[in-house]
This record gives C-alpha cells, structure tokens and sequence, in this order.
C-alpha cells in the first residue's frame, strides 16, 4: 500500500470517527435536555400536590371547624337556658350525626371476648361462674371509622375464680 493510499484510508477514518463524535455529542445534548426536562417536570408536580395537599387540608380543617362551631353554639344556648336538659339533648342528636356522616361507630364489648385489637384492658376482676377474658365493664367507650380504629375501649376483663 502506498503512502497515498495511506493517507487517504485515514483521512477516511478521521473524517468517519469525527462524524460518529458529532452524532454522539447531538445525542449527549439531546438525552441531557430529556433529563433536564424530566427534572423540571418532576418538580412541578412536587409543588403541585404539595399546593393540593395544603388546600386538602386547609378545606378538611374548614370542615370540621365549622361542625365544632355549631356544637360549640348548641352548648352556648343549652348554658343560657333555664332547662338545659332539650340543648343537651340536641347536641347529642347534632354530635350522633356527625358521626353517622364520618361513619364513625362505638365498639359494641359487654360481654365480648377481650380483643386487645380493639380493647385496652385496665385490670381484671375474679368472678365465679364467668368465662375467662369476657368484658364484664366498659369503663371508656372505644370507637371505629369504616372499619379501622379510632379509639380503643376502656375496659374491665374477667378472670374465672375457679
């Protein structure tokens, strides 16, 4: 091979790899662009739910305010009165609604097996003539909302004597 022929074959090859280097950098820079984009992008949805989270919560708190504020105006008005025993009653009526609607539900335990799932025992008594662990007191009523615990039931469990 001639030194010509050499020259030329590697004119070829600088002129190749320097095509195949400007085809990786225009790939390079567009990858790069994806990326930032992505990043960006990434970041305004992280303000976006943020800013929804907030309004979420503000509108939530909103509620139940509201809901505190008119049992807050029933006991005001059952205070000022001479039988207070018809504003009482009403607010246990506007309170027992208001669980309704937040599907909230007392936990049934007299005479329930003790579930330490649902229940908190406080001590136990001995008793003739029971079954070991039934709820024989409740001494502070426990409650659910769809299923899942809200507060658990204060109570007394059994121990058989015997």
């Amino acid at each position: 091979m001639t030194t010509t022929r050499k020259i030329k074959n590697f004119d070829n090859i600088i002129k190749k790899n320097k095509k195949e280097i400007a085809e990786l950098k225009a790939q390079i820079k567009e990858l790069n662009d994806k990326y930032l984009r992505s990043i960006a992008d990434f970041q305004n949805f992280q303000k976006r739910i943020e800013k929804e989270l907030s309004c979420k919560e503000e509108e939530t708190k909103k509620t139940y305010l509201i809901e505190l504020m008119e049992t807050y105006e029933l006991l005001k008005k059952a205070y000022e009165d001479n039988n207070p025993k018809q504003g009482l009653k009403l607010i246990i009526e506007n309170i027992e609604k208001f669980m309704e609607k937040e599907k909230i539900k007392p936990i049934e335990c007299i005479g329930q097996k003790f579930d330490h799932k649902k229940h908190n025992a406080i001590t136990t008594i001995e008793k003739k003539d029971c079954e070991d662990n039934t709820i024989i007191e409740e001494v502070k009523k426990g409650y659910m909302v769809n299923d899942k615990i809200l507060r658990h039931s204060d109570v007394i469990v059994s121990k058989n004597k015997d």
